[in-house]
C-alpha cells in the first residue's frame, strides 16, 4: 500500500512528536514516565506491525484485521497486560474493566442492562442540568481566558456523581475526585520493572506507599452502598440502584458490596475523565478551526433556540456529533492499550509467542497514513457517513466483546454539553497557550485548554 495523500501544508492541531530513533530500556522507561505516547515510533503510522524487544518481546499492531483478531476473534488469548492490571487493580479491584474470563463475563451480563439505550436516555436530564451549570459558570469568564479542561472535568464529574450516587449521602464527592486525581498522578505511571518484564509479584516502588486516599474512598463507598441497601432504591433509580437490582441472567448471581463498589469506582473514573477529555479537546479543535465552530454553532442554535440540549436533540445535531467523533480520532482518551499473548499465534505474518506483549497504539492507528487521508488534520466531515469508516480502523472505545460498556453514555453526554456551550459562547485560542497531548493513564492536555470565552 502507498500513502493515501501527501502530508498537508496547512496548519495542524497539536500532536505528539513520535520518535524516529531506536530506544533502549532506560530511554523507554523515561519516555513512559513523561508521556506513554513517546514510546510509539513515527514509522508506526506507516506500517501494519512492528516487533522488538525491550526487556521482553513486544509487537505494536496497527493493522485493522490484526486488531479484529486480538479484540474480537481471539479475545480470550489476549487478556489485558500485566502492566495494565498492576496499575489499575489497586484502584478498581477485579471490576469489569480489569477482570478476565468467567469473572468478567458474569459482571458484563449483569451490568449490560444498566447501560441500555432506555436507561442512558433517561439520564439525559442530568447531563442537560450539568451543561446548564457549566454555561452559568462560564458566564463569569466572558471576555477573558478560561481553562476549559478544568471546567469540563467539573461538569462531567457532576454528571457521573449525580447518576452514580444521586443523593450524595455519605459520599464526599470532593474527596472522591481528589483521590482519583492523586491516584492517577502518583501511582499510574509505568515502573522500570514493568518495562523489564519483571514478574507482577515483585513490588513496584512507585506504588508501595501511595493510594491512601483511594483506600479511604473505598471505605466511604462501602458505607454509602450499605446505607442504600438499608434505605432502598431512589426514584428515579441511579446507577447504584440499577447495579444493585441487577443479576447475572444465567446464574442469578448478584454483586457483593465490594463488587458494587469496584464497578462504581470504575464508572466514576472512566465516566468523567474520558468525557471531560473529549470535550476539552473538542473545544480546542473548534477554537483551532473557527469555520467548523461557526457551522456547529449555527446548527446548535437552529435546533436549541437558546435552551440547553437534551438527549432528544441528538438526531438534529449531526455536525456536533461529527466533531466529537473526529476529536476521538485525533485525541482518543485510551490512546495506548496493551495485551499479553496467552497462546502462540500469527499476526500480520509475525509469529506471536506465549507471553509476548501486544501493544495496540490507538493514537497511531487513528493517524495512520495508509488508513486516513490528511491523517493529522481536523476534518469532521470524515464521519459524515459513519458506516463508511471501517470498523477496526477507528477504536476510541475498543471493540469486540469488551467494547466500552459506557460508550453511548459518553457520546450522549459529549454532544449535549458541546452543543449547549457552542450555542452560547464563541471560543478562540490564547496565543502561546496551546495544550500539549500527554498520556499517563489517559491522553490529557498538559497545561490545560485555555481559550478566550465570548458571548454570542
Amino acid at each position: 500500500m502507498t500513502e493515501l495523500h501527501p502530508p498537508p501544508s496547512h496548519p495542524l492541531p497539536v500532536r505528539v512528536a513520535l520518535h524516529t530513533e531506536p530506544m533502549g530500556i532506560w530511554q523507554s522507561f523515561r519516555a513512559a514516565q513523561r508521556n506513554v505516547l513517546e514510546l510509539i515510533p513515527e514509522v508506526a503510522t506507516r506500517v501494519p506491525i512492528l516487533s522488538g524487544r525491550t526487556g521482553k518481546r513486544w509487537h505494536m499492531l496497527m493493522d485493522p484485521e490484526g486488531l479484529r483478531q486480538v479484540l474480537r476473534d481471539k479475545v480470550a488469548d489476549y487478556p489485558k497486560s500485566v502492566v495494565t492490571k498492576l496499575i489499575l487493580e489497586p484502584a478498581i479491584g477485579d471490576s469489569l474493566f480489569v477482570a478476565e474470563g468467567a469473572e468478567w463475563m458474569w459482571q458484563r451480563r449483569t451490568a449490560a442492562p444498566v447501560f441500555s439505550h432506555r436507561n442512558v436516555s433517561a439520564l439525559g436530564p442530568v447531563m442537560t442540568a450539568a451543561a446548564e451549570r457549566s454555561v452559568a459558570r462560564l458566564e463569569g469568564s466572558v471576555g477573558r481566558a478560561a481553562d476549559l479542561f478544568e471546567e469540563m472535568v467539573t461538569a462531567t464529574f457532576e454528571v457521573i456523581a449525580d447518576v452514580t450516587f444521586s443523593d450524595g449521602s455519605g459520599f464526599d464527592r470532593g474527596a472522591v475526585h481528589k483521590a482519583i486525581e492523586q491516584y492517577i498522578g502518583e501511582t499510574a505511571k509505568v515502573s522500570l520493572l514493568d518495562i523489564l518484564g519483571v514478574p507482577p509479584w515483585v513490588p513496584r516502588p512507585n506504588r508501595l506507599f501511595t493510594g491512601s486516599a483511594m483506600r479511604d474512598t473505598k471505605r466511604l463507598a462501602d458505607r454509602a452502598i450499605e446505607a442504600r441497601k438499608a434505605e432502598g432504591a431512589k426514584l428515579p433509580p441511579d446507577l447504584l440502584d440499577l447495579l444493585m437490582a441487577g443479576s447475572d441472567p444465567e446464574t442469578g448471581r448478584k454483586m457483593t458490596t465490594a463488587e458494587l463498589r469496584d464497578n462504581l469506582l470504575t464508572f466514576i473514573v472512566a465516566g468523567h475523565e474520558t468525557t471531560a477529555l473529549t470535550l476539552s479537546w473538542a473545544l480546542y479543535l473548534c477554537a483551532f478551526d473557527p469555520a467548523v465552530q461557526e457551522a456547529a454553532r449555527s446548527e446548535a442554535q437552529g435546533v436549541l433556540g437558546g435552551r440547553m440540549a437534551t438527549a432528544a436533540d441528538l438526531p438534529g445535531l449531526p455536525l456536533v456529533r461529527r466533531i466529537v467523533d473526529e476529536t476521538l480520532r485525533l485525541y482518543p482518551p485510551a490512546a495506548f492499550l496493551s495485551r499479553t499473548a496467552m497462546a502462540e499465534d500469527r499476526l500480520c505474518g509475525r509469529d506471536i509467542r506465549k507471553g509476548d506483549t501486544v501493544i495496540l497504539p490507538i493514537y497511531a492507528l487513528h493517524r495512520h497514513r495508509l488508513l486516513w487521508e490528511d491523517a493529522d488534520a481536523f476534518r469532521p466531515e470524515r464521519f459524515a457517513d459513519p458506516k463508511a469508516v471501517p470498523r477496526f480502523q477507528y477504536l476510541p472505545f475498543g471493540d469486540g466483546p469488551r467494547v466500552c460498556i459506557g460508550a453511548s453514555f459518553a457520546l450522549q453526554e459529549a454532544v449535549i454539553v458541546l452543543a449547549s456551550l457552542l450555542g452560547r459562547f464563541r471560543f478562540s485560542p490564547v496565543p502561546g497557550k496551546n495544550p500539549k497531548p500527554v498520556m499517563i493513564l489517559t491522553l490529557r492536555p498538559e497545561g490545560g485548554v485555555w481559550l478566550k470565552v465570548e458571548r454570542v
